[in-house]
């Protein structure tokens, strides 16, 4: 019998298949006591174990590249924390096995993260995967993963590590769905980044029996359980329908009547760009670059290294616009040589420009280096700072990047409500904006971006957010400068076009969803698209913003 659940919807596209559930979790070690003698040679196993699975982490990460890369790069960097090897080594000393050293070690670590109110649950996930690998390799047991299957199937999961996103195969794994997670989790990101199906936060996920026959919407958020065979041909011809208008869309992002909304993409390094350019991306909107720094977290990449790096990008889009974030590091980003590790809030703490202007060498190194990248081509390049709280922070930016020499745009990213609140200040430092829904989200509604449980609040079409929104854009107007959105709130088709009607003047996101994009903007003119985004407004919900949206651009 249909039944139907609702998630959200995190990743486009629609899957049928059968339900394939994620292998189990390792199981906790024995507790036995080793002998003292005993001691180095578990000392060793543990060290070796640790370093092989810091080892297979950095192959997946450069298997996947982009953005999955620098996620994984931080997991291998997480494996080898010397403070958690040196207490492994400890418990080890005093008459622990290798495997159960390892799990009560990590099990310490997780629970001062955890006691900090969740705001790393993001990096406390990791954690576990991490340890899950340490543990089945000292027990010689299979690696919890996804399962080995010869026939294509939906993947159910608490949770999906990056780790396991990053190398997932779309000929086999049609879609998954998970019972954590939020709309910008890593694993969301990552989805959108392969083009996959995705659904998370979806209550009871894990209860759904193995070989259940499921449809997942992964726009609606919608998976419907035991679908019949007329209403899978009915979703299989929407899903052809829709691939069929993708594949006819092409050009300039725009509304019907020709209003221009730059469709740009968001890259994590040199190996995004040939999916940007093949999803007809007029640009970077958003080019992160803490996949340099999180090769070696003990120390900043050398100025030859970065220009390298940088220009393989510049290169890819001549006449085109591309937006660099300088190091955005802190809170879930943490680097050795630069963040505090015993800051009590992480995300409320120094991360983004607040780090960078305590240590003004490594800021003045790399916006160096993207002068250098960048000379001689013709694209024009943007430069933009993370976390910017107001005015003082923006004109400390600009100065900074007059200083190096940087012949370019200087920006700000609105990542903090006091930025959307006070964006008329700003603008006067610096000569654009562009909106991080992620973290303004995370810190309008004090939602941890990483936690399932607070998904609702997560939702950029919470109408509080889309306030802000409307407050940094008609500022951006006033002053006659630009204020894109970056985040991944531009990812969402209608939203899109309700961002549009509140001013935003261009749109970033993973390169899959571009066409989407473009389709559905190319579907109403700039007055329908104003209207949609008042009617959105003047709800209460996320739901009800989404809802009364829709039924503007649909005449109702």
């Amino acid at each position: 019998m249909e039944k139907t659940l609702r998630g959200v919807g995190v990743s486009h596209g629609v899957a049928i298949g059968q339900v394939r559930h994620m292998g189990t979790a390792v199981l906790e070690p024995p507790t036995t006591q080793v002998p003292t003698e005993d001691a180095p040679r578990e000392q060793a196993r543990a060290q070796a174990a640790v370093e092989a699975v810091a080892a297979d982490l950095i192959a997946r990460g450069n298997l996947a590249g982009g953005e999955a890369q620098a996620v994984l790069e931080a997991q291998a960097l997480m494996a080898q924390d010397p403070e958690l090897m040196a207490d492994v080594s400890r418990r080890i000393a005093v008459g622990s096995s290798a495997e159960r050293g390892v799990y009560d070690a990590f099990a310490a670590y997780r629970a001062l993260l955890a006691s900090a109110g969740e705001y790393l649950a993001g990096r406390v996930a990791d954690l576990d995967d991490v340890r899950n690998r340490i543990v089945a390799r000292l027990l010689g047991v299979p690696m919890p993963g996804v399962p080995d299957s010869d026939e294509p199937y939906v993947l159910f999961a608490r949770d999906l590590a990056p780790a396991d996103t990053a190398l997932l195969d779309p000929t086999l794994v049609l879609g998954f769905v998970t019972e954590e997670g939020g709309p910008t989790s890593h694993s969301a990101i990552l989805a959108r980044a392969m083009g996959v199906p995705a659904v998370v936060a979806l209550a009871g996920a894990t209860e759904v029996a193995e070989g259940t026959v499921v449809a997942v919407d992964g726009s609606s958020g919608d998976v419907l359980l035991d679908p019949s065979q007329e209403k899978q041909e009915e979703l299989r011809a929407i899903a052809a329908e829709r691939k069929a208008a993708l594949a006819a869309s092409s050009g300039p992002g725009q509304t019907s009547d020709g209003h221009r909304v730059p469709l740009l993409a968001n890259v994590g390094g040199p190996a995004d760009v040939p999916a940007a350019l093949e999803n007809g991306a007029e640009g970077v909107g958003l080019f992160r670059t803490e996949f340099l720094f999180l090769d070696d977290s003990a120390q900043a990449p050398s100025e030859e290294k970065q220009v390298e790096a940088y220009r393989k990008v510049l290169e890819a889009f001549p006449e085109g616009r591309v937006v660099v974030r300088v190091l955005d590091a802190g809170a879930d980003k943490p680097l050795d040589f630069l963040t505090p590790a015993d800051e009590p809030n992480p995300a409320l703490g120094v991360r983004g420009l607040r780090t960078l202007l305590e240590h003004p060498e490594v800021l003045a190194t790399q916006l160096r280096a993207l002068a250098a990248a960048a000379a001689g081509l013709p694209v024009h390049l943007e430069v933009m700072a993370p976390m910017v709280a107001d005015r003082k922070d923006a004109g400390d930016f600009a100065a900074a990047c007059r200083k190096a020499g940087l012949d370019a745009k200087f920006g700000a990213m609105v990542e903090i409500p006091s930025a959307a609140l006070r964006a008329r200040a700003i603008l006067q430092e610096v000569e654009f904006l562009s909106l991080g829904t992620n973290d303004l989200a995370q810190y309008t509604f004090a939602a941890d971006r990483q936690v399932g449980a607070l998904a609702r609040l997560q939702d950029p079409w919470q109408p509080a957010l889309l306030d802000l929104i409307a407050s940094a854009a008609e500022a951006a107007q006033a002053t006659g400068k630009s204020c894109g959105v970056c985040g991944e709130a531009a990812s969402d088709p209608l939203l899109a076009v309700v961002l549009t009607g509140l001013g935003v003047t261009s749109l970033s996101m993973g390169s899959a969803s571009i066409p989407y994009v473009r389709t559905m903007l190319a579907k109403y003119t700039l007055a329908q698209c104003r209207r949609a985004a008042e009617a959105a407004r003047a709800a209460d919900s996320a739901e009800e913003a989404r809802v009364a949206a829709q039924q503007v651009l649909s005449g109702e």
